[in-house]
C-alpha cells in the first residue's frame, strides 16, 4: 500500500496512513522528486510526472524484494492513496501503471496542471507551480507536458481503459477547495466515467460538515486517514466482501510499454526491466 505525502512534505506528511495490521499490508512511503519543495526553489514543481515514476519504482523495489527473499504475499492486493499533492501523484501513478493498483484513493489532489497553477494567474487556484510561458527556458511548459499531466484528458482515460485498468478509484474532494479546484476534479471524473473507468467520487459540500468526520468543505475536509477509512476502507479490508483485487499480472510482471500520445509526440512508460522508465518521443514531421 502506497501512502503518499503532500506537495512540499516528506515521509507521510498529509497522507492517509492506516494501521497496516488492519489491512494486512506493507505500507510504503516515498520521498519522491521535489519532496520538501518550496516556492523559492528556482525549478518549477514537476506536478506528478517524475514523482509518479519515483513512487512506482519504490513500490516495485518492495515488490521485487519480497519476491527475491521468497516472502509470500498476495500479488493481487496492491493499493495506493495520497493527500493533496500526494493525491495528484497517486492519480498519475495509476495512469502510468494502469494494471497495477486494485484500489486508489485521492484525497484533495490536483487533477491537472492548469494555466492558473502553472503561471500563478489570478482568479483560480492559490497554487503556484512556477512555470514559464517560454518553452525554451529552464522552467518552460510545453503543451505536451501539460497534456501528460492531465487526468481529465479523455484520450488518455480511454487508453487506460484499453490497457485494462480495473482499479477502484475513490475521489474525496471539497467543493470549496481553493488550492485544488473541485471544478477541475469534476472534469476529470467526467472523463474517467466516459472511458468506463471505475471511479467513485465524493464531493464534500458545506452541508456535509458534521464537526466529526467532515470538518470543512475546503482543502482539508478532515482527518485524511478517517476519511479514507469511511469512504474507501471496505475496498481494501481483507475481511470485506467489497475488497478489490487485481485480475491479472501487474505492470511490474508484464514487462510491457504504456504509450500516451500528446501534441507533437508521445510519452512511453517502459517496464522492460520490471521497474518503470519514462521518455518522450517527438513526432516526425
Amino acid at each position: 500500500m502506497l501512502c503518499l505525502h503532500n506537495w512540499g512534505g516528506h515521509a507521510f506528511d498529509g497522507a492517509p496512513l492506516p494501521n497496516p495490521a488492519l489491512f494486512d499490508v506493507v505500507i510504503v512511503g516515498v520521498d519522491y522528486y521535489q519532496s520538501g519543495d518550496r516556492d523559492s526553489d528556482p525549478l518549477p514543481y514537476d506536478f506528478g510526472y517524475l514523482q509518479a515514476i519515483d513512487v512506482l519504482r519504490g513500490l516495485q523495489f518492495v515488490y521485487q524484494g519480497l519476491h527475491d527473499r521468497k516472502i509470500p504475499f498476495d500479488h493481487a492486493r496492491i493499493y495506493g492513496m495520497g493527500g493533496s499533492g500526494g493525491g495528484n501523484v497517486i492519480l498519475m501513478a495509476n495512469k502510468f501503471a494502469p494494471r497495477t493498483f486494485a484500489c486508489v484513493v485521492d484525497c484533495s489532489g490536483m487533477a491537472s496542471l492548469t494555466d492558473d497553477i502553472a503561471f500563478n494567474l489570478p482568479g483560480g487556484s492559490a497554487l503556484n507551480a512556477r512555470y514559464s510561458r517560454t518553452p525554451a527556458s529552464l522552467a518552460g511548459l510545453t503543451q505536451s507536458m501539460a497534456e501528460i499531466r492531465d487526468m481529465g484528458r479523455r484520450e488518455h482515460m480511454a487508453r487506460m481503459a484499453s490497457y485494462g485498468n480495473r482499479c477502484k478509484l475513490v475521489v474525496i474532494h471539497g467543493e470549496d477547495d481553493t488550492f485544488c479546484l473541485a471544478a477541475d476534479k469534476k472534469r476529470a471524473v467526467t472523463a474517467m466515467r466516459a472511458a468506463g473507468l471505475d471511479v467513485d467520487p465524493h464531493f464534500i459540500s458545506a452541508k456535509d460538515v458534521d464537526g466529526k468526520l467532515v470538518l470543512d468543505s475546503g482543502h482539508r475536509i478532515g482527518d485524511r486517514t478517517a476519511l479514507m477509512m469511511h469512504y474507501a476502507g471496505d475496498f481494501m479490508m481483507p475481511q470485506s466482501k467489497k475488497m478489490r483485487r487485481l485480475t491479472g499480472p501487474c505492470d511490474f510482471e508484464r514487462h510491457e510499454t504504456i504509450v500516451y500520445p500528446v501534441s507533437g509526440g508521445a510519452y512511453t512508460v517502459s517496464y522492460a526491466s520490471g521497474f518503470p522508465g519514462i521518455s518522450f518521443t517527438e513526432a516526425r514531421p
